[in-house]
């Protein structure tokens, strides 16, 4: 948990929204005394994003590869 007084997390507001969505715990307070707790709206977590989530499941044939006919060229022009 990293602690932040106001005045820091008012100078520094979209980095800490940053890090509270990527699943850092991030607390303001005032003085000495925790006040606000910073967590991203409906407990979404960033980091929870998985890459490759569909390695495997997808395929491309080797048609994909063959070389375009000029109707088909055209089409992309």
């Amino acid at each position: 948990m990293k602690t932040f007084c106001i005045r820091e997390a008012r100078a520094n507001l979209s980095r800490l929204i940053k890090k509270a969505c990527l699943g850092e715990e991030i607390v303001i307070t005032r003085g000495k005394v925790p006040i606000v707790r910073l967590v991203p709206v409906g407990g979404r977590n960033l980091a929870a994003r998985k890459v490759g989530i569909l390695k495997g499941k997808l395929s491309v044939g080797p048609e994909f590869f063959e070389t375009l006919s000029p109707e088909e060229l055209k089409g992309w022009e």
